[in-house]
């Protein structure tokens, strides 16, 4: 027995125990708990924190102010150790561009937190922290999340910002929103009593309210429930005879970028022009000024879909060529890496959105962009079938004990007599419950660190210096693109957006005589620009996971140094320098 004691002691001694990392578990210097929501106030702290706790990688900008004077802000993630931010392809990540779509700024700050508990620890995410940056908006809609929590709410409710608008236009903003009747701090739904009504209470469960047949029966009578749908909590304060039809704000900052922007008879929520909300000019102001951004990644609840544009059907169609081949290819692994989320083209698998921001991102500046749609009650059921009423009631029952829902209520209301109000409370649908989240924040920030690797990563696949006559020189360069997401998007090139790459030869004893992109890459022959050989602006790009070939004749003496470079907007510039020579 000692013998064996004293063996299983040297076998601890010897065999290390598991690291942390190896286990996946990252400890931080921030304690966060990923299992519950924040409100705004919570997440400027959580962000001032973690830019406290790792000044080496975060900094905090300030970029404007919210309807109601809230902060908005961005959080840079870099290692400058690698270089300054904008010398490198960037990725914008933002959330919460609806108020109530809460997840989005949790998922934002998630990502935020585990690439910095991940830097040093895991090589694959310390490589892309080094290799890319990142731009971080945790919320859009600052005043639209702290209404959601502060009053009384739905799921569905305080999507718009909270500028004074008046919706139902009888020169009053705001007059007549919902009213928390019952008293349990959201808005939940309300049925009245109707002799004639279509549904009725459930004789073992009375909190389900189903459906009564309408067929009719053998003597030819109707059967009729006791109770029909009156809408959501309130009554009508204006007195117009409408209920809840002009709440706080009343317009959609997802529908007010400049990419097809609509006015309001055509689409609603537009606003009075493009960018006419404080929140959604500072974010269009700062994304201008850093071309670099190559990726985008917005994030929206609910639905389980990986949503990209077009957001309407444009008279030019679908994304086509290389940049559907881009969106598809990041997007298919989407799709394997989250549970029951599809997909999806915005215009075609939803329905139309006119200025939409990452229609503005994909078809304005030509970045690659995708809006998650996070959560999906399939995630409820263990087969991933849609929930029916029933088990949806079991399941708010047995994991959520109830916490969801409020019991129905009778009450008088002064428009509709004896009422029902109760059933879901603003938690119960949307939003994943809090024991789901941490995993559905991580799963999405995966992905879109997938999407970040992809941006370009290019390097010199091969010089080739070649003697010919009369002190002239042909250089062949060929340039690879190890990543999917090209320099240049299709769209961007087509449409002229932004500057085109740059391939420079120089050097102090040379001359460019002539240069050209080769049309094959085991060609003889190149096409030569008219003007400025040294310099060819490459309006195309570098497509992903392809090289691209190009040719100088270059005069010099053998032993002239040259020094050739590719520069662009949205990746890190490449540069090589060598002595012209009989040999490569």
């Amino acid at each position: 027995m000692k013998i064996g004691k004293l063996f299983s002691a040297l076998l601890l001694l010897v065999i290390p125990v598991a690291s942390a990392t190896a286990q996946q578990q990252l400890p931080g210097k921030v304690n966060i708990a990923w299992n519950r929501f924040y409100d705004y106030p919570d997440v400027l702290k959580m962000a001032n924190d973690l830019v406290a706790a790792y000044p080496n990688l975060l900094s905090l900008q300030e970029i404007g102010r919210s309807s109601l004077n809230r902060p908005l802000i961005v959080i840079t993630l870099n290692n400058p150790a690698t270089g300054a931010d904008t010398s490198k392809p960037a990725m914008w990540i933002d959330g919460n561009i609806h108020g109530n779509e809460i997840q989005s700024t949790e998922t934002v700050m998630y990502s935020v937190d585990y690439l910095c508990r991940a830097y040093g620890k895991v090589p694959a995410l310390t490589q892309l922290v080094d290799r890319c940056a990142f731009y971080f908006l945790p919320s859009v809609n600052p005043d639209g999340r702290a209404n959601w929590f502060n009053q009384q709410n739905s799921p569905h409710s305080s999507r718009t910002g909270m500028q004074p608008t008046d919706d139902d236009r009888d020169g009053v903003c705001d007059d007549d929103g919902p009213d928390d009747l019952d008293g349990d701090g959201s808005i939940g739904q309300m049925w009245r009593k109707d002799p004639q009504g279509s549904h009725r209470r459930n004789a073992r469960d009375p909190r389900i309210l189903e459906r009564v047949s309408t067929e009719l029966r053998p003597d030819g009578t109707m059967e009729y429930g006791e109770w029909s749908m009156a809408g959501s909590e309130g009554i009508d304060n204006d007195g117009d005879g409408r209920v809840n039809e002009d709440g706080p704000g009343g317009y959609d900052m997802n529908r007010n970028w400049p990419a097809d922007w609509q006015p309001e008879h055509v689409q609603n929520g537009a606003g009075d022009f493009p960018l006419c909300f404080p929140e959604t000019k500072a974010v269009a102001q700062w994304i201008l000024k850093h071309p670099n951004i190559a990726a985008g990644q917005s994030y929206h609840n609910a639905g389980g879909m990986i949503l990209r544009g077009p957001g309407a059907n444009y008279l030019e169609g679908e994304y086509v060529g290389a940049d559907r081949a881009t969106y598809d290819s990041i997007a298919n692994v989407g799709a394997e890496m989250l549970p029951f989320y599809r997909s999806m083209v915005i215009y075609q698998d939803l329905y139309t959105v006119h200025g939409g921001f990452v229609n503005w991102l994909a078809e304005s500046l030509g970045v690659i962009t995708f809006t998650n749609e996070l959560w999906s009650d399939k995630r409820i059921m263990q087969n991933g079938s849609d929930p029916s009423p029933e088990q949806m009631t079991r399941w708010r029952d047995r994991l959520l004990f109830g916490q969801t829902t409020t019991d129905w209520k009778e009450l008088q209301h002064p428009e509709y007599g004896t009422v029902l109000i109760g059933g879901g409370n603003k938690w119960s649908s949307r939003i994943p419950p809090p024991f789901m989240l941490e995993e559905e924040a991580h799963r999405n920030f995966a992905f879109t660190a997938f999407h970040a690797e992809q941006m370009p990563l290019l390097r010199f696949q091969s010089i080739l210096i070649k003697p010919m006559s009369d002190g002239l020189w042909m250089i062949t360069i060929e340039i690879a693109n190890d990543r999917r997401i090209p320099t240049r998007t299709l769209r961007a090139e087509k449409k002229h957006i932004g500057m085109p790459d740059r391939l420079t030869v120089d050097g102090a004893n040379i001359t460019v005589v002539s240069a050209g992109p080769m049309p094959q890459r085991l060609g003889t022959t190149f096409e030569p620009v008219r003007f400025n050989p040294q310099e060819l602006a490459v309006d195309g790009g570098i497509s992903g996971l392809s090289t691209e070939t190009f040719r100088f004749i270059v005069q010099g003496k053998a032993g002239a140094a040259v020094r050739v470079k590719y520069s662009g907007e949205k990746f890190r510039d490449i540069e090589e320098s060598f002595t012209l020579s009989a040999k490569p």
